[in-house]
């Protein structure tokens, strides 16, 4: 039990876990620290991964720690990853100050499809010293309530259709050639950390406009870096080459704000 506790404190302040065996289990571990009103769920590989859902006072996050370092400069990385029998798929990931460890830009999507357990694949690109991949096949126990009470806790739908449309966000947030027709403003927060990250979502509408916008991932988690984001979206809007203005199909659009002092 307390290798396990180390093991959750050290991913909360995002720092890399050591390696440790996987237990025989019916679910995922949980730690529930109200007076830091966190709560989070995780579980150790045999590989040497460790993966957590996480709520930090109401910012949900996705966590995998113990990867091979990120270059000093980097800001996200590519993992390729497959849950249960469907195909790799490249997944952009943030670095974090501790660079083997990394937060998704979707996690409540992949906190949903995680919860049944299975066979998952996690692929890291020349993350060997030799330049070459290191792939990890991994066989998680199912979470029947751990992961769900991590989703309650951030007021996180327990089935959302939009995880359905996700898939369609390209790298750069934006498919179909659609380019921003006016820009989001997005200012620095008043906050004590010097950069910090958030990925937003949003539909677009007939218009171009943006609605239903929400904060996928944030981090620092106290930083208000998604508050920022999300306010910073009020006026932009897009447009669809090809597309008749006003008659512009609905779709779902993802971006990251990288926020920087320095």
């Amino acid at each position: 039990m307390m290798r396990h506790r180390t093991l959750a404190a050290l991913l909360i302040l995002g720092i890399a876990a050591p390696a440790l065996a996987q237990d025989a289990q019916e679910d995922w571990d949980l730690v529930r620290q109200p007076e830091q009103k966190t709560i989070y769920a995780y579980i150790p590989t045999t590989t040497g991964l460790a993966i957590a859902f996480r709520c930090v006072d109401g910012a949900f996050g996705a966590v995998i720690a113990g990867l091979p370092a990120a270059r000093r400069n980097d800001r996200t990385r590519i993992l390729r990853m497959k849950v249960g029998d469907g195909d790799l798929e490249d997944m952009v990931w943030n670095v974090t100050t501790d660079r083997t460890v990394a937060l998704a830009d979707y996690p409540a999507s992949l906190a949903r499809e995680m919860r049944d357990g299975g066979s998952v694949t996690i692929v890291i690109p020349q993350g060997a010293e030799d330049g070459r991949n290191i792939r990890h096949e991994l066989m998680l126990p199912g979470s029947s309530a751990a992961i769900d009470e991590t989703l309650t806790a951030c007021a996180r739908p327990l089935v959302d259709p939009r995880d359905a449309l996700l898939p369609d966000i390209e790298e750069s947030g934006l498919s179909g050639g659609m380019t921003w027709a006016q820009q989001p403003r997005i200012r620095y927060p008043r906050t004590s950390y010097l950069e910090g990250v958030a990925v937003i979502t949003c539909l677009m509408q007939a218009d171009g406009s943006l609605d239903q916008c929400a904060v996928e991932a944030e981090f620092p988690t106290d930083g208000r870096f998604g508050e920022a984001a999300l306010r910073g979206v009020d006026r932009a809007r897009l447009t669809s080459p090809g597309e008749v203005e006003g008659a512009y199909r609905p779709r779902i659009v993802g971006f990251r704000s990288i926020f920087r002092t320095r």
